[in-house]
Order: structure tokens, then sequence, then C-alpha cells
């Protein structure tokens, strides 16, 4: 069964909230568990970035959290969120995303876009994510 648009934006409000819990463990490969394989990445330059594993994205998400730690995040959020229905098999969402110090204030805010593709067990996981130009 397709999900409706408003049941498509609640379930991508709960992906995005799962994917903040997981952040907050600062394991890249629990973060990588709500992620595809293969895994396209687009920085804010234009660069693209492939991993072809799980084991890969990951291996990578553990960098970038180690980085966003060593700076001083203790947690994120997001807010913002757009979300777009790609068919009967995905969607498009947009959040804007704030990197948090332990006191609550903001470290660092950027835009990004998702594509996010149901899996064979009906689950969302990200396809394809775009850092916007700040």
């Amino acid at each position: 069964m397709t999900p409706t648009a408003p049941d498509l934006r609640t379930e991508v409000q709960h992906f995005f909230d799962d994917f903040v819990a997981a952040f907050s463990a600062f394991s890249g490969p629990r973060i990588a568990e709500r992620y595809g394989a293969p895994y396209v990445a687009v920085d804010a330059r234009g660069a693209w970035r492939r991993f072809h594993t799980n084991g890969e994205t990951g291996n990578y998400f553990q960098q970038v959290v180690m980085q966003y730690h060593g700076q001083g995040c203790r947690s994120c959020r997001f807010c913002d969120l757009e979300v777009q229905a790609l068919g009967p098999s995905g969607a498009l969402a947009t959040v804007t995303w704030e990197l948090l110090r332990e006191d609550a204030s903001v470290l660092s805010t950027w835009r990004e876009s998702y594509t996010l593709v149901r899996g064979e067990d009906g689950r969302l996981a990200v396809a394809a994510s775009v850092d916007h130009a700040g």
C-alpha cells in the first residue's frame, strides 16, 4: 500500500527523528543503517562520493561524526522539513540541519536534500543526498 501524502510526511518525519537518535550515539555504522547500498553523496561544492556498501557508508559517517564531536557537537536536530512523493516507492525530503553544542547552542547549520527509496522490507532508506551551497 502506498502511503497518502500526510502519511508519507509523517513517515519521513519519523525517519529523520530516528536519524537524530542514531546520530546521538556518534556511531557511523548505526547512522549507515538508514542508507541504501550503493549510496551517493554530493557535497556543497558539487563533489560526488559513491559508497558501494553499508560498511563504506558507516566508515564515512564515523569520520564525519568524530569530526563534529571534535568541534564540540553533542547532538543535532532538523527543521523546515519538505517532502515530495516520488511515485509509490520514494520521496525527496529536504531538511535544515543544526549541529548543537552541549548547551544546545547552534554550532553549524546547513540545508540538505535526500532521495529516499522504499526497500523490499517496506522501510525508507537514503539512496542519495545533496548538501546545498550555503
